[in-house]
């Protein structure tokens, strides 16, 4: 999902020769699991799996996991339309894991109305898809529904951070523990929070070197979701081959995280909850703007603002040349439909535009 680029602002312009570098260190150093969606970059990310991964490695060196893009589906035959796209697309005859993408309480619906559920247990039949289940961006109580009504499910991915374990919006330890009630193995997915949690504003990582601790942020906060016992794999998007040589290093060995490095853990949580936007740059709500603002771009120079106290208008002056600005939002709403944050972003963006255009 955040691979290198040749342009940072062309989601397509994925740079191959580093991510075939990248591909051939993590494998080198004994790391199997790859995972990849149909739209992410722009639709371009199962194809990069193809030229960098599966073109250039036997199929048994690899677990791939893979998602059905539930939020395009408007019809029961589609499902099998964009699978057999997206074999072709990663070069495979099968995966290893398969998910429903991105399910909240709209898209169950859907998912039921077409039968999504059933076109898994399908799947899974005639060993297209060896393990079956769905990402999940909603509350707990509609979680336990799901796992209550659809115990065919192998695990469920959810996003595991330190930052939202008591978060009333995200409710990850609510929706872990629901997870572990149905025996449902889980998937932990932004452990790292888009980076937020990797690059911690002055006072958050202040209070981290303070408790002694050797390590980059960034290892934290994946040891953080590695720890839980229930949790069967940690991913992480990584953009460069050091983010790959860090986060490996700490996992080739991986140690749980001891009471000491919890409870450092719980003061830059504290810290972290004072002033920021929880934008993960995941872009969903682009796709759906009709305005074509670069909503998480304007997210980042607000939560540099609220880490540092300086504004940086270069940036966002450069940033509006080719997008809408934050005063041209017409309050749709569309954008916050889609968010997996659940960010209140027609206010978020209104409290930007006060910061950037209102002075």
């Amino acid at each position: 999902m955040r691979l290198p680029l040749t342009d940072s602002e062309d989601t397509k312009s994925i740079d191959y020769e580093q991510v075939c570098k990248m591909v051939d260190c993590f494998l080198e150093r004994g790391f199997v699991y790859f995972d990849t969606a149909y739209g992410y970059h722009g639709e371009q990310s199962e194809t990069a799996v193809k030229r960098c991964l599966t073109d250039r490695y036997p199929r048994k060196r690899y677990i791939l996991a893979d998602k059905m893009p539930i939020i395009r589906v408007k019809a029961s035959e589609e499902y099998e339309m964009y699978f057999e796209e997206q074999l072709r697309r990663c070069g495979v005859e099968y995966f290893d894991y398969y998910l429903l993408h991105n399910m909240c309480r709209e898209r169950y619906v859907n998912t039921l109305k077409y039968g999504g559920f059933e076109f898994l247990c399908k799947l899974k039949e005639q060993g297209l898809a060896k393990n079956i289940g769905f990402s999940y961006h909603d509350d707990a109580e509609l979680l336990d529904e799901i796992l209550t009504e659809h115990p065919e499910v192998d695990f469920v991915q959810l996003q595991l951070n330190y930052l939202d374990w008591n978060s009333t919006a995200i409710q990850s330890g609510a929706c872990y523990e629901s997870a572990c009630r149905h025996g449902k193995p889980v998937i932990a997915m932004e452990p790292v929070k888009g980076g937020i949690l990797a690059k911690l504003p002055f006072e958050a990582e202040n209070e981290m070197k303070k408790s002694g601790v050797k390590g980059s942020p960034a290892s934290y906060a994946v040891r953080y979701a590695a720890s839980l016992d229930n949790c069967m794999m940690v991913l992480s998007g990584m953009s460069n081959i050091e983010q790959l040589l860090d986060n490996t290093s700490y996992m080739m060995d991986f140690q749980p995280l001891d009471e000491k490095e919890q409870e450092m853990l719980r003061r830059v949580t504290d810290v972290m909850n004072s002033d920021m936007t929880p934008c993960t740059n995941c872009r969903y709500c682009m796709e759906e703007c009709p305005k074509n603002i670069n909503i998480p771009a304007y997210f980042g120079l607000y939560n540099m603002y609220a880490a540092t106290g300086k504004k940086t208008t270069m940036y966002y002056k450069r940033l509006s040349l080719n997008h809408g600005r934050a005063v041209d939002c017409i309050k749709c709403g569309k954008c916050e439909k889609i968010c997996p944050q659940h960010i209140e972003i027609r206010d978020a963006l209104e409290k930007f535009a006060d910061l950037y255009e209102r002075e």
